[in-house]
């Protein structure tokens, strides 16, 4: 293992070309421990789905939005691990990892040079519900063998239990009509984490069943100003600081929801989670839009 390192050593100070650092590289890591699991995640959602299942000494690295709490449930924990500083692959191999976990979005070159260095690699493509993320933990569960199989549905059997007595304090109550705004130019509608929050939360997407819209797309501006909007959903620290930069940004600033402050506030992690851990915007929008269901 001495050798091994002085020899990455030696490649990281001597070949300035990624390519021949590769090659020299996927000679070097075949002498690590066959039975050494050593992983890097190189996105939040992945760090997520890491942190849940793997042993500490299996994780060698988080992505650098790890430990960012806008985009990560398990930002204090993260704080424990390294994490990524640069998105390049000789950053990852650093870490000597046995697997990398990506996603669909990552860099095709990135995670072709990881491979390349005799890596595996694992890219996770699915996102839509909360189905796609049990499958996330599944597969990563059997690359880490029976323990965290046996983690992956402990977790999912808890997830299951929260949702179904999210429904049933939602049952019978009447849809709130939401929408999300953004300042880039979008919006979220069907097939988006924001629809799965609505469908969970006892909630109306109104840019999906009026405006019709899949995915992120440009909001239909004339049409949305006409929309029964009773809420809009928001995610900061407080309703000041969320509602800010749409007071004054057509078509938001001509919206009466948005000019009575009719806000429902969630933590900023909540509206793009593809983990487990979207149970958390679930129940914290649930809470927001239907405070009369949690009355004990």
């Amino acid at each position: 293992m001495k050798s091994a390192n002085h020899m990455i050593q030696v490649a990281l100070r001597l070949l300035k070309t990624s390519g021949a650092f590769l090659v020299l590289l996927a000679a070097v890591l075949p002498s690590i421990r066959a039975d050494e699991i050593r992983i890097v995640s190189q996105t939040v959602g992945t760090d997520e789905l890491l942190l849940a299942l793997a042993e500490p000494e299996q994780i060698a690295a988080l992505s650098h939005l790890a430990r960012d709490e806008v985009y990560s449930a398990v930002a204090d924990q993260a704080k424990a691990y390294p994490q990524l500083i640069s998105g390049d692959s000789e950053t990852i191999l650093k870490y000597r990892p046995t697997l990398v976990l990506g996603a669909d979005f990552s860099r095709v070159e990135l995670l072709q040079q990881v491979e390349n260095a005799g890596v595996r690699v694992i890219r996770f493509t699915r996102y839509e519900s909360f189905e796609d993320a049990y499958a996330n933990l599944r597969l990563l569960a059997r690359e880490l063998g029976p323990r965290a199989e046996r983690k992956a549905e402990v977790i999912i059997m808890a997830c299951e239990k929260r949702v179904t007595e999210l429904k049933q304090r939602l049952a019978g109550r009447d849809l709130v009509r939401v929408i999300a705004p953004s300042t880039y130019g979008v919006i979220g509608g069907d097939q988006t984490t924001f629809q799965d929050l609505c469908n969970h939360a006892g909630a109306e997407n109104l840019a999906s069943t009026l405006g019709g819209l899949v995915g992120h797309e440009a909001p239909p501006i004339e049409q949305m100003l006409t929309w029964p909007i009773e809420k809009v959903v928001l995610a900061s620290e407080s309703v000041e600081k969320a509602l800010r930069p749409y007071e004054k940004l057509p078509p938001y600033s001509f919206i009466e929801a948005i000019r009575l402050r009719r806000v429902a506030l969630i933590k900023p992690y909540m509206l793009s989670s593809v983990s487990h851990h979207r149970v958390d915007g679930y129940e914290a929008l649930a809470r927001a839009l239907h405070p009369e269901a949690f009355v004990e």
